[in-house]
């Protein structure tokens, strides 16, 4: 059953970068493709971090993240699709193989936005997305030196981005934009901070449980009337192209 929480974030802050976030199945190319020209005119190579997306501009780096394992990797987007009900994104072969679904053929995943055309794939990437070797469940590191000092500090962490909450539980009753879905706190907080300061409006935090897997979505926004939001939504489409009315009156 699924298990709904309502936060409204109301944030102080610093403007920071921001990420587009989605979710759902990817799948990867066949190899009949190999050698054929893609919708950006760029040949597909299995070996290439590359994939196709209905929307996004050609060239836009992204992080896909298997849900399934917590594994990444960063790809380009220079091809368009897939064109099947509930995949979002289409995968080199390589690059399906970090992510380790190829005996799958599809797996859930979040696609996240983190460059442009001129940005280079090694320049937006973290160790996280190169390093694919075992499967894992964490990102924490689990081999430790046999002799190693017990007291010694593994990892330093300085923090570098600060925000200030208010939260209340609500009850809506209004209609609101989903903007994107995160699993990440970390990328919630940026995007919510960034969302508020560009359109001045409240944002709502909703906390689903989808397959025993714990995801939070974005909604701004607090209109009384579906034509109120639809104008909003005309506005925020220009950003966030994936971005839809929710009517919480129905929940």
């Amino acid at each position: 059953m699924q298990k709904y929480l309502f936060a409204c974030i109301f944030l102080l802050f610093t403007a920071f970068s921001f990420a587009q976030v989605q979710t759902g199945k990817a799948s990867f190319y066949a190899d009949k493709f190999e050698g054929r020209r893609t919708a950006s005119g760029v040949k597909y190579h299995h070996n290439k971090a590359t994939a196709a997306h209905r929307h996004l501009p050609f060239g836009t780096k992204v992080r896909v993240t298997n849900l399934a394992n917590n594994k990444t990797t960063v790809v380009e987007i220079n091809d368009r699709g897939p064109f099947v009900s509930g995949r979002i994104i289409d995968l080199s072969k390589s690059s399906a193989k970090k992510l380790g679904y190829l005996g799958m053929g599809v797996t859930d995943v979040a696609i996240e936005v983190i460059g442009g055309d001129s940005d280079a794939i090694a320049d937006v990437s973290t160790p996280a997305d190169i390093d694919n070797g075992e499967p894992t469940t964490s990102n924490v590191s689990t081999n430790f030196e046999p002799n190693a000092n017990p007291d010694a500090s593994v990892a330093q962490v300085e923090p570098l981005e600060f925000y200030e909450l208010n939260i209340n539980r609500v009850e809506p009753d209004w209609f609101g934009i989903q903007i994107g879905s995160f699993q990440e706190l970390t990328n919630l907080i940026r995007l919510a901070d960034n969302l508020k300061g560009s359109y001045q409006k409240d944002v709502i935090v909703q906390v689903k449980v989808i397959q025993d897997i714990k995801v939070y979505t974005l909604v701004v926004g607090k209109f009384k009337t579906r034509d109120k939001a639809e104008k909003f939504k005309t506005e925020v489409s220009k950003r966030y192209p994936e971005s839809f009315i929710v009517d919480f009156s129905k929940f």
